[in-house]
């Protein structure tokens, strides 16, 4: 039983706990969620919350027993239920005499540094103003490739955004497991996690603790967060009301994921995992070296090939011989431009694009390390 204190929480809660079994939205649920914020915003404790539910409270508007499977059907459908999960939760929020905001963030609102400032300066001024912000993936707008896919790495880049100090992941497991506790009778509840990348090594076949609740997507969501230096809980819906204990020195059984060490701070945190990427670049293993073990910037003797479309100042993704990724950076040249510079000196490069910034083709101060070794 893990305890901490905190001064800034992010709740996330899944569909699975806001979806009533007769369809629509659980408004019991909804009401508890209201109280734990209220109880914990009466003990000092700032709270956002990141919700799904649009698609299930349009679903019972609209009277549908089945879920669209199509996207215009799902959008159509969370379209209608987005006006209808802000007002439950807004009503239950003005019985504490509290006040909601709804956010609606696209996958594009954190890509573009400019908007993803701004999205942090409105949830820096709401909590000023000591209104909950209540944040949802924009279904009715996004399209496919520009989703997040999952609220819980939404809420993990929320977090982020805020300098969270915890993040909360609600959901219908008790945490993470040794095995599929639904197929293997000896799983073990894992209460604290040191290493996600220990972890995601006991995931795969038949009974992986990667089977059940979509584990995949909340460990993917504490490797953002933890890289961010903010430690996630990952607790079941029925045990909520423990988190408002939590600054009293009581403990909520699940499973916390401790921050790294290092942690990504500023605009580093928008390199690794906010901004899009639009193409990449292969490496060889001395420029590994140099940019892991070393610190140092990419220079273009380093580089053997490239892949996709980018100009200057824009995001690559930087890959080492085998595929892995080893960094993301904000890269000075064009991809035309690398292609004609690749595997040469500096000296020389300069000579071909005298215009360029320097002898960088990605900068260290404008990369973040996606691995810790090679």
């Amino acid at each position: 039983m893990t305890t901490f204190s905190a001064r800034r929480i992010v709740l996330k809660i899944g569909s699975s706990s806001l979806n009533h079994s007769r369809g629509g939205l659980d408004e019991e649920a909804i009401a508890e969620v209201v109280d734990v914020i209220a109880a914990l915003k009466q003990s000092g404790i700032e709270c956002i919350l990141v919700t799904s539910g649009a698609v299930a409270a349009g679903m019972g508007e609209l009277r549908l027993h089945t879920r669209p499977r199509d996207l215009a059907g799902k959008q159509a459908v969370a379209a209608v239920g987005q006006g209808v999960l802000i007002e439950k939760y807004a009503q239950n929020l003005e019985r504490h005499g509290l006040v909601g905001a709804q956010i609606l963030l696209s996958r594009i609102d954190l890509a573009e540094a400019s908007r993803y400032h701004n999205a942090q300066n409105t949830l820096e001024k709401l909590l000023r103003l000591q209104v909950v912000p209540i944040i949802n993936e924009n279904d009715t707008v996004a399209i496919e490739e520009l989703c997040f896919g999952d609220n819980d790495s939404l809420s993990a880049l929320v977090a982020g955004l805020v300098h969270a100090d915890l993040l909360v992941i609600l959901t219908d497991v008790d945490g993470l497991y040794t095995a599929n506790p639904k197929k293997d009778s000896s799983a073990q509840l894992i209460e604290e996690v040191a290493d996600i990348s220990a972890v995601e090594m006991m995931a795969g076949g038949a009974g992986s603790i990667l089977g059940t609740g979509g584990m995949l997507t909340k460990l993917r969501a504490a490797k953002i967060a933890t890289r961010f230096g903010i430690g996630m809980l990952l607790l079941n819906f029925t045990r909520i009301g423990e988190l408002v204990e939590l600054n009293e020195g009581q403990g909520a059984r699940g499973t916390y994921f401790h921050p790294v060490k290092h942690r990504l701070a500023g605009r580093k945190r928008w390199i690794a995992y906010a901004g899009l990427s639009e193409g990449s670049i292969q490496i060889d293993d001395g420029a590994v070296k140099a940019l892991v073990k070393e610190g140092k910037s990419l220079l273009a003797k380093g580089i053997k090939s490239t892949e996709g479309t980018w100009e200057r100042k824009e995001i690559v993704r930087i890959l080492n011989l085998v595929g892995d990724e080893v960094a993301r950076g904000v890269i000075e040249l064009s991809r035309h431009e690398v292609e004609l510079v690749k595997g040469l000196h500096s000296e020389k490069m300069q000579e071909l694009i005298p215009d360029s910034s320097g002898e960088e083709v990605v900068h260290r101060d404008n990369m973040t390390l996606m691995m810790d070794s090679v």
